[in-house]
């Protein structure tokens, strides 16, 4: 079962590609963040690595997105700051990954073509595992160790020598007579799975939380402040790469690595020499059957391509090398029972179905929940609504026997099920279409482009939904929407929560004065509030009962409308009561209403569905019009009143020559005017530059003024 496809790339408006490329490069930066400086993954890394090819797609397309700063090309997260910093001479890059035999044979196509070698003349590469630790630099000068750096963001690690001396498989200096004058010896650190489970009990006997995996149990380890914990947990190193070695022992990947063996250090028995794709993953095979006997953890197999004289010449993209590439290993499987499927909603309103799982260990965390994506997955169609199993009961059961999959420190999902283990009185899971925390419509978007469902079905409840109370609460007063002082995330928490004076939605907000006058338990007597607070808090309340329109509707939090639609709305109506009574006669598709809106340049048919879905729902008119008892939205005319434009609608066509379309468009709003993308008998004016087309022509039929890019500077004094 897959989770729904994104939009292609192909496809992407530059506002779309924008706003994805924003959403991903968070996405991987934190990521990075959790896996290499807190040491706590947040996902497995066919995940990871789809967010960062989409990353990687999205700024090919669109060059401009790219900085060189870009989530992209980094390499894991900086130095935490609790070590010193230790600058890598050279980068500690990553490798890319293959998830597929066909990715394997791809890397190699690849290898020979940039080389300019045919297809059947042989290239040799190593094979070894990929070590589920972390990455670890050393440092050798004249033979002796002098420091060790982590990988950090892959410029700059943390100096962990002093810990780094304490792993009897580090060597304090290297024996033999080739050791150069500067060597860098890269491996990785990791915990054997006896050792790891003996740390794991000394934890306990302690009260002292348990590490979820080896890996994370190594990387704490080694970053700790007190070197004597270190000391007492058996860490171990592989040495397998290399920084900075001016001489080279060998001219082979395989030769070099034999040497770090005389001279001390501990390498991977496993490592074969391969030349051909089929030996490539014939080792691959093998080294994945001795997985559960090795003892210690890997994730995968690397390949490296053997010549050194080759490596240099294939080079580097962004954050890897050419010439070698990490196959990466299924994510780790469990069998268990689905015992309960239950709903949770998220602060957008979004319902996640999740599996209540009879505990199983899957990788050394027992697990209990796993999640089931959406409606479409657990019923078993995919986003394009195809069956997944075809011949077979698609969907997804109570009772049914699951096969669990993970890999690293992230939420499990239940990834097949066993129908042959299916119980007889099993019934197909009713997906919920009423929000179950507050009983209003739970609803699926409809796709623009696509024009089918969107995957997830979403409540309607918006702010009287308690599962998105809170959450929507804090926006509600948030900086870019009323903005009311001394009213943070915290205080909401506690009014929400509070017996005596609770905040439940935002008209009780502005009731919080009056009831404290007539409550016997006073808030300045409560913890945390005072006398002076308690009036900062009230008169602050009370300088927000006339907010900008735009502020008001943006704190709304209505689905896709963020402070642009919130500014485009308030300039286009002028008024609350103006947008509300649109909004709900927008319903009607044929309405004039529905017409107006689709004609608000940047107003796309999404933003139209989701105010129409607001406005529509019965809950929602209720607190409006509590919460409109209470506060006064101002229209934003007032602030251009004196403006030649302002509350007109005027279009922009053709090409303007004196500043872009954009910039046009931003003047326009700023002077109070009400920009529309189309031509209709309410436009007031059309600005047309060379080559304008049929809004010519719409504005010459209605009646519609039509003035030049000069005649606009004209007219709003330059």
């Amino acid at each position: 079962m897959s989770a729904p496809e994104p939009i292609p790339v192909a496809e992407l408006t530059s506002r779309q590609a924008r706003a994805e490329h924003k959403r991903l490069a968070e996405a991987v930066e934190a990521a990075d963040i959790a896996y290499h400086q807190n040491d706590a993954p947040t996902m497995d890394d066919a995940a990871f690595d789809a967010l960062r090819r989409r990353l990687v797609a999205i700024e090919a397309a669109f060059p401009a997105l790219k900085a060189s700063s870009s989530a992209s090309a980094k390499v894991g997260a900086k130095a935490s700051g609790k070590f010193a910093k230790i600058r890598h001479r050279v980068p500690m890059l990553s490798l890319d990954n293959a998830f597929t035999d066909e990715a394997v044979a791809e890397f190699v196509q690849r290898v020979h073509r940039f080389l300019g070698r045919r297809d059947d003349e042989a290239i040799a590469f190593t094979a070894e595992p990929k070590i589920d630790g972390l990455s670890l630099s050393l440092r050798y000068e004249k033979g002796a160790l002098v420091h060790a750096a982590t990988r950090g963001d892959g410029e700059e690690g943390e100096d962990v020598t002093v810990n780094a001396r304490t792993i009897a498989e580090i060597p304090q200096t290297l024996s033999g007579s080739d050791v150069p004058d500067i060597a860098e010896v890269r491996g990785e650190v990791y915990l054997g799975h006896a050792d790891f489970a003996g740390i794991n009990e000394r934890q306990r006997e302690k009260g002292l939380p348990e590490f979820a995996n080896p890996r994370n149990a190594a990387a704490g380890s080694l970053r700790q402040l007190d070197a004597t914990i270190t000391a007492s947990r058996p860490l171990r190193f592989f040495a397998y790469a290399w920084g900075e070695m001016p001489e080279l022992p060998a001219p082979t990947q395989s030769g070099v690595v034999e040497v770090f063996g005389r001279w001390g250090f501990r390498t991977n028995p496993l490592m074969a020499r391969c030349e051909t794709v089929e030996a490539l993953i014939a080792r691959y095979r093998l080294i994945e059957s001795q997985r559960a006997t090795l003892g210690y953890d890997i994730d995968g197999v690397v390949y490296k391509v053997d010549d050194l004289s080759l490596q240099a010449r294939l080079g580097f993209v962004s954050r890897a090398p050419r010439w070698a590439i990490a196959h990466k290993f299924p994510a780790e499987l469990a069998t268990t029972v689905l015992e309960a499927i239950e709903i949770q909603v998220g602060r957008t309103g979004a319902l996640s179905p999740v599996a209540r799982l009879r505990p199983v260990t899957v990788g050394g965390v027992v697990v209990t929940n796993a999640t089931l994506h959406n409606e479409d997955y657990i019923r078993g169609y995919d986003s394009k609504g195809e069956r997944i199993r075809d011949g077979e009961p698609p969907d997804i059961r109570v009772g049914d026997t699951v096969t669990v999959k993970r890999a690293g420190d992230v939420i499990p999902r239940v990834a097949a099920v066993d129908l042959s283990k299916r119980p007889a009185d099993a019934k197909p899971y009713a997906f919920p279409t009423l929000c179950p925390a507050c009983g209003s419509h739970a609803t699926r978007e409809i796709n623009p482009r696509s024009g089918k469902e969107d995957a997830v079905r979403r409540c309607t409840g918006g702010l009287i939904c308690p599962a998105q109370a809170v959450e929507r609460l804090k926006h509600f007063v948030s900086r870019d929407a009323l903005d009311i002082d001394g009213l943070g995330d915290k205080q909401i928490e506690f009014f929400h929560g509070d017996p005596d004076l609770p905040v439940k939605e935002p008209a009780d907000i502005f009731t919080l004065a009056a009831r404290d006058a007539a409550n016997l338990k006073k808030l300045k007597d409560k913890e945390g509030f005072g006398a002076q607070s308690v009036a900062k808090l009230f008169a602050a309340i009370e300088e927000r009962r006339t907010p900008p329109l735009n502020r008001f509707i943006f704190g709304l939090g209505i689905r896709h409308i963020g402070e642009t639609n919130a500014r485009l709305l308030a300039r286009h109506y002028g008024s609350f009561e103006a947008l509300r009574a649109a909004g709900l006669a927008a319903a009607d598709p044929a309405s004039p209403e529905r017409q107006e809106l689709d004609a608000i340049d940047g107003v796309g048919p999404t933003v139209v569905e989701a105010l129409t879905d607001f406005f529509g729902e019965p809950h929602n008119e209720e607190l409006l019009d509590r919460l409109l008892a209470q506060v006064m939205p101002q229209p934003l005319e007032a602030v251009a009143s004196a403006s030649p434009v302002a509350g007109k609608i005027v279009v922009f066509t053709g090409a303007l020559e004196r500043m872009t379309r954009d910039e046009a468009k931003a003047m326009a709003e700023r002077l109070g005017a009400k920009v529309a993308g189309s031509v209709s008998s309410k436009t007031d004016l059309l600005v047309a530059g060379p080559g304008a087309g049929s809004k010519l022509k719409d504005a010459q039929k209605h009646g519609v003024q039509v003035i030049d890019e000069a005649g606009w500077f004209d007219l709003v004094g330059g």
